[in-house]
């Protein structure tokens, strides 16, 4: 097989990516005040759970690959519904564009 300082720089590289979400997280929840999911943590929870996923078959540790595999669908969805997100609010405002809404939006708001 492959050298294993090789599969350890593997795993401490899918920890890194692991832990960096929590991180990003952290950071833009203070900075907007709130608690907030940024799109970044999907990201890394994907990255750094196919690292570790790749990390535990290799180390034929079956705990960590059930838990890790199992995240992963989880990571994936998320990102569908993000991209489900931003798909429908451009429809929205293409819509709203053609038909003229936002003008008669500011035009209303003028007065």
């Amino acid at each position: 097989m492959m050298n294993p300082t090789y599969w350890l720089a593997i795993g401490f590289l899918g920890q890194a990516l692991f832990t960096a979400r929590f991180l990003v997280q952290w950071a833009v929840s203070e900075k907007q005040r709130a608690s907030v999911v940024p799109v970044a943590f999907w990201w890394l929870s994907l990255c750094g759970g196919s690292t570790l996923l790749a990390y535990a078959v290799h180390r034929q540790d079956p705990v960590i690959v059930l838990g890790q595999a199992m995240g992963l669908f989880v990571y994936i969805r998320n990102l569908m519904l993000v991209a489900k997100s931003k798909r429908r609010e451009a429809r929205r405002l293409r819509r709203d564009a053609l038909s003229g809404h936002h003008f008669k939006h500011l035009a209303a708001s003028t007065k």
